[in-house]
């Protein structure tokens, strides 16, 4: 093959994770992997990566940003674009384990079934449980940057998800509350005043009861993204979309639902990058845009 996109996948230390190279051997990439990498080491990659092909091929060279920590991720990308140079500028896309697309996908879907009653996660009351993992912290900031009233729960006590909170409401100039998740009456406290639910718990945890949620009185959407029985949310099925909560006026939507719009949404941004012929930059807010646009009417 001449002159191929190649994809370079990033994945940094502490916490390093596999990559799923499916996606961006459909897209049609060419895949190299680095796993385990230092973010120290990013600059030095970058640069190797963009020196070792022709100015004209550069928008055919991408790094792939991966691992199981959001900040991480996007200060490597930060210090990746700072490695580049003109004519040598190369293509970023940040998904730590699939977190950026899957929190994108996951309240795309929520404002999909909001719109659809006139209505929209401005001033709305969520609450996110599972909160101190990648895809609860990521989908609470773009709920906040939307204008939500964003509450993280913690399962483990407040403690768990106050520091993330303090991180990312200084970094990206927004609103975080924290809540404690750790016994059925302190869930059920944030039930009380929860308007959206989303559920971003491990695979397996059941975070909430079918009877949590009819307890719910002002309850309007509850969305899970655990496909591992037994589900995040009982009854709120896989495939679910924006369908009634029983014993309640609540909608649910199901983990395969949002994984629907995933993956739609990762593969269509890696088909942006292979086709771009200037060097885009994407993370979790590209991610969510692209999100949109696929649940558009």
């Amino acid at each position: 093959m001449s002159n191929p996109n190649i994809l370079h996948f990033l994945t940094p230390l502490p916490n390093a994770s596999p990559f799923d190279v499916n996606m961006a051997m459909d897209a049609g990439f060419q895949v190299a992997i680095y796993s385990g990498i230092a973010p120290t080491d990013i600059t030095a990659l970058t640069q190797d990566a963009m020196f070792s092909r022709a100015p004209a091929d550069a928008t055919k060279t991408c790094l792939f940003i991966g691992g199981r920590d959001a900040a991480v991720a996007l200060d490597m990308v930060k210090t990746a674009v700072a490695a580049m140079l003109e004519p040598f500028v190369i293509s970023v896309f940040a998904d730590p384990s699939g977190a950026f697309t899957t929190a994108a996908a996951m309240v795309a879907l929520v404002t999909k079934n909001l719109r659809a009653n006139g209505d929209s996660l401005k001033g709305k009351r969520v609450a996110v449980f599972g909160a101190k993992g990648i895809v609860g912290g990521l989908v609470g900031v773009i709920a906040a940057q939307e204008g939500a009233n964003v509450t993280l729960v913690g399962h483990d006590g407040v403690q768990s998800v106050e520091g993330k909170a303090k991180e990312f409401g200084e970094r990206f100039g927004i609103t975080l509350d924290v809540a404690d998740g750790k016994s059925d009456e302190a869930k059920e406290a944030v039930l009380a005043d929860a308007e959206i639910v989303m559920a971003a718990a491990r695979a397996g945890v059941q975070v909430l009861t079918l009877k949590q949620l009819q307890g719910a009185p002002k309850l309007l959407i509850a969305a899970d993204i655990n496909a591992v029985p037994p589900l995040g949310l009982e009854s709120v099925d896989l495939f679910d979309d924006g369908k009634p909560i029983p014993g309640t006026k609540a909608l649910g939507i199901g983990a395969l639902a949002i994984g629907d719009i995933k993956f739609k949404c990762q593969h269509g941004l890696l088909r942006q990058l292979k086709a771009s012929s200037v060097p885009l930059h994407l993370d979790f807010t590209h991610a969510y845009k692209h999100a949109l646009e696929l649940i558009a009417p």
